[in-house]
């Protein structure tokens, strides 16, 4: 029989697996005991004990110590210490074939037989082989049969949180971490803490590093741990709300709410006088004057601090009715409206226990735009201590209008929001602007939004105004009034008068230096359109060949720098405050113009398919505006038969033209007031039929029309679509008696004509850039092709030119020159806060 000592096993393997049979009895056996280790461990270096009574940790020790002693006894108990014929059985359950079994096991039979016994040696040679290739059984340490709730885990879990968080060396909580902390001796001894109040940002003060005196914000929190015997220190103080005098509990804490006194009596006692410093209300005020922006926004500065910060704002508005000239659409009884309130600006980045931002706000829709208010701003801090700024009376900033028709609309949309009994007051001043509107609407679309807002607004007054109908109408009241004031001016010509005419208004009306300085910009934009479309004109004329020698006349020979200089120079002039001069440069500048157009407008040649096509359409837009004036017309009938001959008269002048069709005033619109009723009939229907007749004739015109391909092109195209399904809507509309429905989409018919007009526009005049010079054949007529500044087209017909405007040093000297102004401009501070920025931006990029 073979030795179990002189087996062919690696001895590694052999002592890693009877290694791995011990964990697991080990295991099995005493993880209960583990567990239990593991959860007081975990809680002691936490230091739960320090938050908890001491009763309450006495009991919680003695029972996790009677809980211990059960789980060791049953581990021991349950415990089998394996033996080395265990770990072998172990191992030869893991080889194939059982080796070292066959190794320990003698021949029963044929022991005399030479054969049979050499055939036995053979086979344990080859069990020899395989067991000396024996690796070590991995343990099996499962307990999950025997844990199914993984209490293990949890208590592992623990410690190892403990372990991160805790602290081993003094058993404690995380908070006894901090720097300074006192380690509980054997005898009577205490530590404790000031924590102020968390929005202060201070830090937290170690009291046995404090002597003396102490000053604390109110609302500090002191908490005090006295270890030791119980009884062998007490605390006493009268910072508190209520006090306190020889408290012993073991861990104590009190608000400081007043200025005090606080000692330890005991063998390590100590005291201090506690200063208490109160938390000081926020302050707020306006810090400047309201005004408003060039956008029409409210802008107002305001300040406010606070001794540890301030966390929000508000602004409360209120309408300072006393204030108010009770007259005209203000006279009735005001409708009640809640108080505004707007959230403060707040710093996003930095201190803010003293700051200053500027509230900025657009109230310009408001009723009580540009009424006398109140506003009244209010700080909060972080204790919620409140503070309000004095009312700050003023008038609310919003936008200003500086077209006549425009700020009438604006106001009787601001007594109508006022009052819903000024609804007739309101009809009859709208009706009375609207009765002649030749000289006074430069916009059909506006017209004719006005008279419908004006029958909706007198319908909802008959039935009785509701709240609902009341916003609707000032809605449209408001888009109107912008739709008058910025208009929809297709042609650039009309665009730069209309600029001109609203800085007039705005110098008359004391705008400020803001909407001054947005108006010029509006201008240069205007002119620089209008000029770049005299350019495409020059050009035109130049390849015709039609134009003559000096046409341009030497009044246009100038440069561009010389009208932003006539520019500057109104500007200036009306920001310095004088604006009888501002008023002559302006009218000079209005006279070069138009005498730039009357020049330009001379020779015209003949014309190209694309002006054609531009002709067609302006004549399409004609007679839609005249078949909208009918059908308006028409309407005002119904509602009002007998008053058509008298507001007639005053609409001659807007039929639009005679163009294909039947003449406007021959439909009925002589102002006869004894049409039938099958006469009115057949009126509209032959408004229908001519809006049907107008659709077709847009179809035909656009067939052909040029810039095909190009983004422009494409737009024109698009636009006129939308015109011909207006066109299309407003028929069926007409056919159907619904003459509201067909002025609306009339509009919108021609807006979209307009459009395409634009689109159209811009179509020719990148086909002309694109187009090679054809000027290059004759030297003189090269030389008189210049544009109305006076300079020679760019290559391929571009607006700008390929001259060198300065040669030499002179490039050098100029360039100075620009940076010294705009360095002197720079340090003007009393130029309008945007000016300055512009010229601070053009320093840092040049």
């Amino acid at each position: 029989m073979t030795n179990r000592t002189n087996l062919p096993i690696p001895r590694l393997s052999l002592w890693l697996t009877h290694l791995g049979m011990v964990a697991e009895q080990v295991l099995r056996a005493f993880w209960p005991a583990f567990s239990i280790v593991l959860a007081l461990l975990a809680a002691l270096i936490l230091g739960l004990q320090d938050h908890l009574p001491v009763e309450i940790v006495w009991g919680a020790g003695a029972l996790s110590l009677i809980s211990f002693g059960v789980a060791s006894v049953r581990g021991v108990t349950k415990f089998k210490l394996p033996s080395r014929a265990d770990a072998l059985a172990r191992l030869d359950e893991a080889l194939p074939g059982r080796p070292i079994q066959a190794l320990l096991d003698e021949q029963a039979i044929g022991a005399n037989d030479g054969d049979s016994v050499a055939l036995w040696q053979a086979h344990k040679e080859r069990m020899a082989q395989r067991a000396a290739t024996a690796e070590a059984v991995k343990p099996d340490l499962r307990l999950a049969s025997r844990d199914p709730y993984a209490l293990r885990y949890a208590a592992l879990l623990a410690f190892v949180v403990a372990l991160i968080f805790g602290s081993l060396w003094r058993v404690g909580s995380v908070a006894d971490m901090a720097p300074g902390t006192a380690v509980a001796g054997q005898g009577p001894t205490w530590e404790g803490w000031v924590e102020p109040p968390r929005y202060t940002g201070l830090p937290t003060l170690y009291l046995a590093d404090q002597t003396g005196a102490l000053s604390v914000p109110k609302g500090s929190r002191i908490t005090l741990r006295l270890y030791g015997e119980v009884g062998a220190h007490s605390l006493s103080e009268s910072s508190s709300a209520s006090g306190t005098e020889a408290a012993t509990d073991p861990e104590q804490e009190f608000v400081a709410e007043r200025s005090g006194q606080f000692r330890i009596d005991g063998p390590a006692g100590r005291e201090w006088s506690v200063q208490v410093i109160d938390d000081v209300a926020p302050k707020i005020e306006v810090s400047g004057t309201a005004e408003s922006e060039a956008g029409g926004q409210m802008k107002l500065p305001f300040s406010a601090s606070d001794d540890y910060g301030v966390v929000s704002g508000l602004a409360r508005i209120e309408l300072d009715l006393a204030a108010i000239d009770r007259r005209y659409g203000l006279a009735a009884e005001p409708e009640p409206r809640e108080v505004i309130e707007i959230e403060l600006p707040m710093p996003i980045t930095g201190d803010r226990a003293d700051f200053t931002e500027d509230l900025i706000e657009d109230f310009s829709q408001h009723p009580w735009a540009h009424l006398p208010v109140r506003i009244t701003l209010m700080a909060t801090d972080a204790a919620d201590q409140q503070t309000s700024s004095d009312p700050y009376a003023t008038a609310l900033p919003a936008r200003r209008f500086f077209d006549p028709l425009a700020a009438a609309v604006i106001e009787q949309r601001r007594d109508l929001l006022w009052s819903r009994s000024n609804a007739p007051r309101v009809s009859q001043v709208l009706r009375a602007v609207s009765h002649r509107p030749e000289d006074l609407f430069r916009s059909d679309t506006a017209y004719l939004r006005l008279r419908v807002v004006l029958r909706r607004l007198e319908t909802f007054h008959r039935y009785g105004l509701k709240p609902k109908q009341q916003e609707e109408i000032a809605q449209a009241l408001w888009d109107l009034a912008v739709l008058i004031e910025d208009g929809t001016l297709a042609d650039a010509l009309e665009r730069m008068r209309r600029a001109q005419e609203r800085l007039t208004e705005a110098m008359k009306n004391g705008a400020s230096d803001e909407e001054i300085a947005e108006l010029m910009q509006e201008l240069r934009e205007a002119t620089q359109d209008y000029l770049q479309q005299l350019q495409r004109l020059a050009q035109q004329d130049g390849e015709d060949g039609e134009r003559q020698p000096g046409q341009n006349g030497e009044s246009l020979q100038m440069t561009q720098d010389d009208l932003q200089r006539m520019m500057d120079r109104i500007q200036e002039l009306m920001e310095q405050g004088r604006m009888a001069e501002a008023q002559q440069a302006l009218e000079e500048f209005q006279q070069m113009m138009e005498n730039m157009r009357v020049t330009q407008g001379q020779g015209q040649g003949q014309q190209s398919e694309g002006q054609q096509a531009m002709e067609g359409l302006a004549e399409t837009l004609r007679e839609q505006q005249g078949l909208s004036d009918q059908a308006f017309r028409d309407l005002q009938e119904q509602f009002n038969p007998g008053a058509q001959s008298g507001e007639s008269q005053g609409n001659e002048g807007r039929n639009g033209g005679q163009g294909r069709g039947q003449s406007h005033e021959g439909q009925g619109g002589q102002g006869e007031g004894s049409d039938q009723a099958g006469e009115g009939q057949q009126g509209q229907g032959s408004l229908a039929d001519r809006q049907q007749a107008l659709r077709n004739e847009l179809s035909r015109q656009q067939q052909g029309l040029p810039g095909a391909g190009t983004p422009e092109g494409d737009a024109a195209r698009e636009a006129l679509d939308r015109a011909g399904r207006a066109m299309d809507e407003a028929e069926q509309a007409l056919r159907g008696d619904d003459l509201a429905e067909a002025i609306d989409r009339q509009s919108e018919a021609m807006e979209a004509l307009r459009e395409g007009m634009r689109s159209l526009g811009e179509a020719m005049a990148q086909e002309q850039q694109n187009q090679p010079g054809q000027g290059t054949q004759d030297g003189d007529m090269q030389a008189n092709n210049r544009d109305p500044l006076g300079r020679n087209p760019g290559a391929a017909g571009s607006i700008s030119t390929d001259e060198n405007l300065l040669q030499g040093e002179d490039v050098y000297r100029r360039a100075r020159e620009l940076l010294d102004e705009i360095r002197r401009r720079t340090g003007e501070t009393d130029r309008p806060q945007i000016e300055l920025e512009y010229l601070k931006r053009l320093l840092e990029r040049f």
